[in-house]
């Protein structure tokens, strides 16, 4: 009763970020990946394999694709931190090794980090469910049962309005779930917190450089977008350097 009460850990301030520190983090992350590519590659490979499974279980197997798809989003914020591990051990001037990033990856199954991966599945099966409504809103209703697969159905003025809304509402979503994920995933390894915590914290670093996270967004969705197009091959070379990017951009928004 006479012990003085443990201190919190104080708050990370949320630091002013610009554009510059984006074309920096950029190169951390491409300087990352040369240093340990292997990394880079085999956690890239998870992505690019489930994602080919995906495509080609889509045809005639939907059950199966709807399970592998919610399942996904689970398991993909852990992956995503062994990336932010490779740079964390590479920022301290550590080799990394198998033997010690996998065992990082297998703790964090128990940690904060895989409620992200349900924050991401809730936003999907909300986008879904939205995306449906909206479809059905300018389509009509018999849409629902299956929508039209002639082109000319989306050509028209109404088609090119849906089309408009939803890529309008997707973005905003995409956007706000971004803003709850930039920053908590990669904070969640190194800070112990809990994910609301550390979800609020991403969305006032958002919030405070909104422009640079702007940016930060669209260049993670074009980069993913031109990485799909060859077989998803891209994402071997794309998504380890923004993974590794992403770290030092944590880095410098929090101190």
């Amino acid at each position: 009763m006479t012990a003085p009460a443990p201190q919190s850990a104080p708050m990370p301030q949320v630091m002013r970020l610009h554009l510059t520190d984006l074309r920096d983090c950029l190169r951390a992350g491409w300087a990352d990946y040369r240093a340990a590519p292997l990394f880079g590659l085999f956690f890239s490979a998870i992505y690019v394999v489930i994602g080919n499974a995906l495509f080609q279980m889509g045809a005639g197997f939907f059950t199966w694709t709807l399970i592998l798809s919610l399942g996904f989003p689970l398991i993909a914020p852990i992956l995503a931190v062994g990336l932010y591990d490779v740079s964390r051990r590479l920022e301290r001037g550590e080799v990394p090794r198998f033997s010690q990033v996998l065992p990082i990856i297998w703790q964090e199954r128990t940690r904060q980090v895989p409620w992200a991966g349900v924050i991401i599945v809730t936003f999907f099966l909300f986008w879904t469910f939205l995306a449906h409504m909206l479809f059905a809103l300018f389509m009509g209703p018999s849409v629902l049962l299956g929508p039209p697969d002639d082109l000319q159905s989306y050509l028209n003025g109404t088609g090119l309005t849906m089309i408009a809304v939803e890529l309008a509402v997707g973005a905003i979503a995409a956007f706000l779930l971004f803003s709850l994920t930039a920053i908590s995933l990669p904070l969640l390894l190194d800070q112990e917190l809990d994910f609301v915590t550390a979800m609020l914290i991403s969305l006032k670093v958002t919030r405070e450089n909104l422009l640079v996270m702007w940016v930060w967004a669209t260049i993670i969705a074009v980069l993913t977008l031109a990485a799909l197009i060859p077989l998803l091959l891209g994402l071997l070379a794309v998504l380890p350097v923004l993974g590794h990017a992403s770290w030092h951009l944590y880095r410098r928004a929090l101190f």
